[in-house]
C-alpha cells in the first residue's frame, strides 16, 4: 500500500464509508446464497411455487442490494481518485513552473511529459481500485468464513487452510509484477523522450537528409517499449490463470468434500449448497485484487515519483526565496567564475565569467555568433542552468536564477515571440493578471499598436496566431514589447530581439525600446552594434569568453576586440 494513501485529503473517510458498505455487502451476499440454496431445495422437494416465490424474491432483493453497494462504493472511489489526481495534477504543473526549463533540463522532456500525461492518469486508477479491493479482500472471506464456521466446521477449516495459499501467491507475484512494471515504466520514458526529441529535431533531420535513417532508431526503441510490455502482459497474464486456477481447486475440493458428506449424510442438502454458492465469494475479493493489481502497481509507481518530484526538487531552494527582495537602484547581481558547458558538443559554451552589475544598468552583450550571448541571457531568465561558478543577488548565493523571487521581476523578449492563438488582448495580457481594457489600450499605444489595432474589425478582440491574422516580424515584436510595459518588472532581458528585422522596422522599434530602459536592469544581447552607445556597460564576447567590459566610449579608445567587432560589422555593411 502506498504510505501516503492515510494522509490524502479525504481517504480516512472514505475507509470508513467503504467498510460500512462492504460489511453490508457481505451480508448481502450471505443472504443471497442462503435464500438461493433454500429455493434451490424447496424446488427440488416439489414445493408448490408460492412457497418457493418468496425465498427467490428474498434473493433477487439481496442480489440488487449487492450490486447497489457495490455501485455506491465505485462511485465514492470514482469521485475520491478524481479530485485527488486533479489535486496532484495542479501540483505537478505549480512545481514545473516554479522550477522552470531547469528542471526540464535536467530530467528530460519525455520524462516529465510521461510523469503529467500517463502518470496521473494511472494515479487515478490507483486510487480508485485500491481501497475499495484491499477493504472488500478483507472483510467480505472474514464475514464469510464466520459464517461457514458457524454452518459446517469443516468446511470452515478448509477454507482456512486453501486462502493463505492464495495470500502468499498474491504477494509472490507482487515481487514479480513490480520489477517488470519498473522496466517497462524505464523503456516507456526512454520511448517518450525519443519520441520528443524525434519531433524536435525533425526539421533538422530532414533539412540533412537523415529522417529516412532515422526510422531505425525508431524502430530499435520502439522495439525494446514492445519487449517489455509483452513481458510485463506475460506475467499479468500468468497470474491471472494461476489465481484462477488456485480459486478453482480450492472450490473443487470444497465441493468434494461437500459430495462425499452428503452421500454419507454427514450434511444437509440446503447448509451443503449455501457453502458451495459462498465458496466462489469467499475468493472472489482475493481473485478481484489480483486481476487489477498490475493496475493499481502502475499507478502506485507513478504516485511515488510524483510524490518524490514534488518532496525533492527544490526544497531547499525554498528557503531562499524570501531574500530575494524587489531588484531597486542599490541591488546587485556578481556572477563569479561562471561556466557553461555542453555534452553534447563537448566544448564549454561559458568559460569563467566574472563581471558585477549594479542599480538600474543597461548591459549590452555582444560577440560574433557563437559567442556565447544567447547562453548567457539563457541563464538570466532561467531556462538554464550554470555547470560551475556562482551567481550572487544582493550578497546572496544562488544555485540558479529558476527561483520565483528572480523570476517574477524578470521580463523576457526573444527573437521571435511566441503568438498564441486568441485575441490580441489576451496576446498582450499573457503575463498579467486581470488587466483592465484602460491599461491594454494604454499598452498598445505605447508599443505602436494603435494602427494596427484600429486596421481590426474586433480591434482588441480579434484573432491571431494559429487559426487567425497572421502578424509581420515587427508586429510580433511590438505585441511582445506590449506585454512588457503592461507588467512594467524592473529587470528586462532582450536576446537579438531586431535580429531579423530590416533596419527601417528596427529604427522605429528604437524609438519605443529606449523609454522602456528607464529605471530598469537591461541585458541586451544583439550584433547590432548600434543600440551599445545607449548602454552603460558593454560585456563582449569571444568563444565563450569576456575579453573585454566597460562603456561604448571606453571600449572605443582600448581599441581591442570591440573595436574590431565594430570594423568588421562597417566592412560587412551590417551597420
Amino acid at each position: 500500500m502506498d504510505k501516503h494513501l492515510l494522509h490524502y485529503r479525504g481517504s480516512k473517510s472514505l475507509l470508513f464509508i467503504v467498510g460500512i458498505l462492504t460489511i453490508a455487502q457481505a451480508l448481502a451476499v450471505i443472504f443471497q446464497a442462503v435464500y438461493l440454496s433454500e429455493a434451490i431445495v424447496k424446488m427440488y422437494k416439489g414445493a408448490a411455487i408460492y412457497a418457493v416465490l418468496p425465498s427467490f424474491a428474498s434473493f433477487i432483493g439481496s442480489y440488487i442490494i449487492r450490486h447497489f453497494l457495490q455501485w455506491m462504493k465505485e462511485k465514492l472511489a470514482y469521485r475520491f481518485a478524481n479530485n485527488t489526481s486533479f489535486h496532484f495534477q495542479q501540483l505537478l504543473v505549480e512545481k514545473l513552473f516554479v522550477l522552470g526549463p531547469r528542471i526540464i533540463g535536467k530530467k528530460g522532456s519525455g520524462d516529465m511529459i510521461t510523469l503529467c500525461l500517463e502518470g496521473i492518469p494511472n494515479f487515478k486508477t490507483y486510487l480508485k481500485l485500491f481501497i475499495p479491493r484491499v477493504v472488500a479482500m478483507i472483510c467480505i472471506p472474514i464475514i464469510v468464513f464466520m459464517y461457514v464456521l458457524k454452518v459446517d466446521t469443516a468446511s470452515g477449516i478448509i477454507l482456512a487452510i486453501v486462502m493463505p495459499i492464495m495470500i502468499i501467491f498474491l504477494i509472490l507475484l507482487g515481487f514479480t509484477a513490480k520489477k517488470q512494471i519498473d522496466a517497462q515504466w524505464d523503456t516507456y520514458q526512454l520511448l517518450s523522450r525519443h519520441f520528443v526529441d524525434s519531433l524536435r529535431g525533425l526539421v533538422t533531420l530532414k533539412y540533412l537528409g537523415k529522417s529516412k535513417t532515422h526510422r531505425e532508431a525508431i524502430k530499435l526503441v520502439s522495439n525494446k517499449y514492445r519487449i517489455a510490455t509483452n513481458r510485463t502482459l506475460r506475467v499479468a497474464f500468468l497470474s491471472t490463470f494461476s489465481l484462477d486456477f488456485f480459486s478453482s481447486l480450492s472450490i473443487a475440493v470444497v465441493a468434494v468434500e461437500l459430495g462425499l458428506r452428503l452421500i454419507n449424510g454427514g450434511i444437509g442438502l440446503e447448509p451443503a449448497l449455501t457453502i458451495l454458492i459462498l465458496a466462489p465469494e469467499f475468493f472472489h475479493p482475493v481473485r478481484e485484487l489480483g486481476n487489477d493489481y498490475h493496475a493499481t502497481m502502475d499507478g502506485k509507481e507513478a504516485g511515488e515519483k510524483i510524490h518524490a518530484f514534488l518532496r525533492n526538487e527544490g526544497i531547499s531552494e525554498e528557503k531562499i526565496y524570501a531574500s530575494i527582495k524587489e531588484w531597486d537602484e542599490k541591488s546587485t547581481l556578481s556572477i563569479q567564475n561562471l561556466t557553461k558547458s555542453s555534452t553534447e558538443e563537448n566544448r564549454l559554451i561559458l568559460d569563467n565569467i566574472n563581471t558585477e552589475i549594479s542599480g538600474f544598468s543597461k548591459v549590452g552583450i555582444v560577440g560574433a555568433s557563437g559567442a556565447g550571448k544567447s547562453t548567457l541571457i539563457d541563464i538570466l531568465s532561467g531556462f538554464t542552468q550554470i555547470s560551475t561558478g556562482e551567481i550572487y543577488v544582493n550578497g546572496t548565493v544562488l544555485p540558479h536564477l529558476t527561483i520565483p523571487g528572480w523570476q517574477q521581476q524578470v521580463t523576457y523578449i526573444p527573437q521571435h515571440p511566441y503568438i498564441f492563438s486568441g485575441t490580441l488582448a489576451e496576446n498582450i495580457s499573457l503575463y498579467a493578471k486581470n488587466p483592465s481594457n484602460d491599461n491594454i489600450e494604454q499598452a498598445v499605444n505605447m508599443a505602436g499598436l494603435s494602427e494596427l489595432m484600429n486596421s481590426f474589425p474586433e480591434g482588441l478582440n480579434e484573432k491571431i496566431g494559429q487559426g487567425g491574422r497572421a502578424l509581420s516580424g515587427g508586429e510580433d515584436q511590438r505585441v511582445a514589447l506590449a506585454r512588457a510595459l503592461l507588467e512594467n518588472r524592473p529587470i528586462m532581458l532582450f536576446d537579438e530581439p531586431t535580429a531579423h528585422l530590416d533596419i527601417e522596422t528596427e529604427h522605429e522599434l528604437k524609438k519605443i525600446i529606449l523609454p522602456m530602459f528607464e529605471n530598469k536592469l537591461v541585458f541586451f544581447a544583439t550584433h547590432r552594434l548600434h543600440w551599445m552607445k545607449n548602454m552603460d556597460i558593454i560585456l563582449v564576447l569571444e568563444n565563450g569568453e569576456l575579453v573585454e567590459s566597460g562603456s561604448h566610449r571606453e571600449l572605443i579608445q582600448k581599441n581591442g576586440a570591440y573595436s574590431r567587432l565594430i570594423h568588421a560589422r562597417i566592412g560587412g555593411g551590417i551597420e
